[in-house]
């Protein structure tokens, strides 16, 4: 069972950049693509972006591309979506996913073997 644990949440001005973290401490995550997906308050969980297990490929939603970057490190077992110039509609609880030998984007949540529990980002002045 793989557990993966996001972090690097928080409350952010607008402008400001955040960078998350996605990570396991059992196994490994180097043979798993990883989703991350947003669910603003009030609204339905959404795919933002993804990098692939195999060539690092990437993905991003429309909303976001050119102020997302996601990253991975496998030596440490850790994805990263980093976020530049927040924006107020950035707010919401980020969920990574890991999807075995995942190798195409895609938006169908039964792909991802398993999910973190989440984390906050609120973006106030």
């Amino acid at each position: 069972q793989l557990q993966l644990v996001e972090s690097g949440g928080g409350l952010a001005r607008p402008g400001e950049s955040l960078t998350l973290s996605c990570t396991t401490t059992q196994y490994t995550l180097e043979y798993y693509a990883i989703g991350w997906f947003r669910q603003a308050p009030g609204k339905g969980r959404e795919g933002i972006s993804w990098i692939s297990a195999t060539d690092e490929s990437t993905w991003y939603a429309d909303s976001v591309k050119g102020r997302f970057t996601v990253s991975r490190d496998n030596a440490k077992n850790t994805a990263y979506l980093k976020i530049d110039a927040l924006k107020p509609e950035d707010a919401g609880t980020y969920t990574c996913g890991a999807d075995l030998w995942g190798s195409t984007w895609s938006p169908d949540e039964t792909e991802y073997d398993y999910w973190g529990q989440g984390t906050q980002v609120s973006v106030s002045s």
